[in-house]
């Protein structure tokens, strides 16, 4: 695998990855997806590997995959079959896990009882759909505090200089009780606290995004923080840089499916 073709550091991106029929879609989500994968490619060139912090492996501790062939994993059930058809089986890279146990401060252990679930899969089968580079999954620590999620992401920032695009995949909105499949946009709460989180990320006002359960409808937006807190691990490993953002909407209810580009 070769290293980033340009001069420059990689990107930092937060995606909502939603439904896991996301990897079946062919819509304006997925042709934005497809869209900030060439992106990244056009300004940035092929990264060494993706630093991946899914939602879906959220755990009690900093665990990192250290496996050449990190197994693809269908951490979902009741779907139409075509779903656990779809093949997206990237290699790891040693290197890049190596650089994150490097960071001392971070105390990371190597566990590869995990591999590429589908909070990775279903939005990399769009972005980077020969899946050529190498995937490296991060735990999402959910020990710990909002701040501290977020100073996570700082210490993996210096990453970005090394060839490593980093990549936090959860939603903004995710709370699957209210989910209405039915529902093609957001409720009233849905959107107001999209609408804010949005605003704040624009401005970099992170003391806002850290501090996200003050806001009145967070308890419904973010009933539990696995989907939420990657977007502080990205927030940190974007310093004060402004975003791109895109897919900025909700579905089903109460999804929302706005991400974050930096870089």
């Amino acid at each position: 695998m070769v290293g980033a073709t340009k001069p420059g550091k990689m990107p930092a991106i937060f995606i909502g990855h939603g439904s896991p029929m996301l990897a079946l879609e062919d819509s304006k989500v997925t042709h934005e997806l497809a869209r900030i994968g060439q992106k990244v490619l056009t300004e940035h060139g092929l990264p060494r590997a993706i630093l991946m912090i899914s939602a879906h492996w959220y755990k009690s501790t900093n665990l990192v995959q250290r496996t050449a062939h990190p197994e693809q994993i269908f951490d979902m059930y009741g779907f139409p079959r075509a779903l656990y058809e779809v093949k997206y089986q990237p290699e790891g890279y040693a290197v890049l896990s190596d650089a994150v146990l490097g960071i001392k401060e971070l105390g990371a252990k190597v566990d590869n009882n995990w591999g590429i679930d589908h909070g990775a899969w279903t939005p990399l089968v769009h972005m980077f759909p020969e899946a050529d580079i190498p995937v490296v999954q991060l735990s999402v620590n959910g020990v710990v505090r909002p701040q501290q999620n977020y100073e996570i992401g700082q210490l993996l920032s210096e990453l970005r200089d090394q060839g490593y695009l980093i990549i936090g995949s959860g939603n903004v909105v995710h709370n699957l009780r209210q989910v209405d499949w039915e529902n093609t946009h957001g409720t009233r709460e849905a959107e107001a606290f999209n609408d804010f989180i949005v605003r704040s990320v624009e401005q970099r006002v992170d003391d806002a995004a850290i501090n996200f359960s003050s806001h009145p409808n967070a308890r419904y937006a973010v009933p539990t923080p696995d989907h939420y807190l990657p977007l502080l691990y990205v927030l940190g490993a974007s310093q004060e840089e402004k975003p791109l953002v895109f897919n900025n909407m909700c579905t089903l209810g109460a999804m929302a499916m706005t991400g974050f580009y930096f870089g």
